[in-house]
C-alpha cells in the first residue's frame, strides 16, 4: 500500500476522531474537570462517551481481528506485553494527574489547538516537552 493512501487514511481517521470529540463535548476541559468533581458540580457526560467507546470496542475488536491483515497495513500492531509493571503504573498515574489538573489528554488537546483554545496553547507544548523528556530518559 502506498504511503499516500496510508497517510490519507490516518488523516481521515484523526479527523473523524476529532469530530467525535467535538460533537461529544470532550474538547472542553471544564467538561472533563466536571466529571472528576464527584463531590461538586458532577458532569456524567464523559462516562457515557467512555461507555460508548468500550461497548463499540468490545463488539468490533474481535470482528476486526478476524481479518488476516488490517485494511491499511501489512500487519496488526498489538502489544504482546501482558504484565502490569512499574512503568505502566507510573505512566498511568502521570497521565491521570495531568488529565485531572488540565482537563486535557492528547486527543482533545490537539483538537483544542486546532481551534486555538488558550488551554491547549500551553498544554500541547508541555505535552510535547514531556514526550521529549521521556525519550531522553528512556535512552539512558
Amino acid at each position: 500500500m502506498s504511503g499516500t493512501r496510508i497517510t490519507l487514511a490516518a488523516l481521515l481517521s484523526g479527523a473523524l476522531f476529532g469530530l467525535g470529540l467535538a460533537v461529544s463535548g470532550m474538547t472542553d476541559p471544564l467538561r472533563i474537570l466536571g466529571f472528576l468533581d464527584v463531590s461538586g458540580d458532577f458532569d456524567p457526560a464523559l462516562l457515557f462517551v467512555l461507555g460508548g467507546a468500550v461497548l463499540t470496542t468490545m463488539v468490533l475488536f474481535r470482528l476486526v481481528l478476524r481479518r488476516p491483515t488490517p485494511v491499511f497495513a501489512a500487519r496488526f500492531q498489538i502489544s504482546d506485553l501482558r504484565a502490569i509493571d512499574r512503568p505502566l503504573l507510573l505512566g498511568a498515574a502521570l497521565f491521570g494527574i495531568g488529565w485531572g489538573l488540565a482537563g486535557y489528554c492528547p486527543g482533545p488537546a490537539l483538537v483544542g489547538l486546532g481551534v486555538l483554545s488558550p488551554e491547549a496553547l500551553w498544554f500541547v507544548p508541555a505535552m510535547i516537552g514531556g514526550m521529549l523528556l521521556h525519550r531522553v530518559l528512556r535512552g539512558r
